[in-house]
């Protein structure tokens, strides 16, 4: 399967065919997609599918076996073969590439490893390990919109996954390993603040993030500090 979405995080719309149907699951595969499946902490994209005259919402898409699965509200009518259109819901999907390329940034400006995480269309978040409680809200609100307004380039590669051994610097989170591929990651690049594996979407620059805005701080145990996010829309 093609991830189109790895090639070009900006597709709204393309064209593929349902290489397999379990229509007891309600759910399909294609063999190329746009849709981003759930996982990182970035939701599965939702929208729609159009396949022979009718409209299929696409309710969740997930990872199953390795693969990329939609799940859909109706699949009586399909059958394997069949060409499609699939159109993402740009809105939420655009949001959720704001929220993860703004993640990026709090991860710049905050020197601490990572225990958790979560992107949402409202808020998203992240738990660092900080015993000292050395996290300061207004500080970091003001370090990240100054990385925005910066306008940093925001680009990926394809790199072998033994890096990662000679570089262990680069995966910020403590529980979870970057996904991997055939002894391949994904490398995100912000200018020169922030580089490390993840396999999600992102914006192309930090300018169009806009402004973001610092939540509540919240203890999560001795040693986690939640930090939510929001952007100012």
């Amino acid at each position: 399967m093609s991830k189109l979405f790895e090639e070009n995080a900006y597709l709204r719309e393309f064209k593929a065919k349902i290489i397999s149907i379990n229509r007891e699951e309600k759910t399909i595969e294609l063999d190329n997609t746009a849709f981003y499946a759930r996982s990182g902490g970035q939701p599965g994209d939702i929208g729609e599918i159009i396949a022979e005259n009718q409209n299929i919402e696409v309710k969740d898409t997930i990872k199953k076996d390795n693969k990329i699965i939609n799940i859909i509200n109706e699949a009586e009518n399909l059958d394997k073969g069949i060409e499609i259109i699939g159109k993402i819901d740009w809105e939420k999907r655009y949001k959720h590439m704001k929220m993860h390329s703004a993640l990026h940034l709090m991860c710049s400006v905050i020197p601490l490893g990572v225990t958790g995480g979560q992107i949402g269309y409202e808020k998203s978040r992240l738990d660092f390990n900080d015993p000292d409680k050395e996290i300061n809200k207004e500080e970091i609100e003001e370090k990240i919109n100054s990385l925005v307004k910066n306008d940093y380039e925001i680009t990926s590669k394809i790199i072998d996954s033994k890096i990662l051994d000679e570089q262990p610097e680069l995966v910020r989170t403590m529980s979870v390993k970057p996904p991997q591929i055939d002894g391949k990651i994904r490398l995100i690049k912000i200018g020169n603040v922030d580089l490390q594996p993840c396999g999600g979407t992102h914006v192309k620059s930090t300018a169009e993030i806009g402004s973001i805005k610092i939540g509540k701080i919240e203890n999560k145990g001795r040693m986690n500090r939640r930090v939510n996010i929001l952007l100012n829309d």
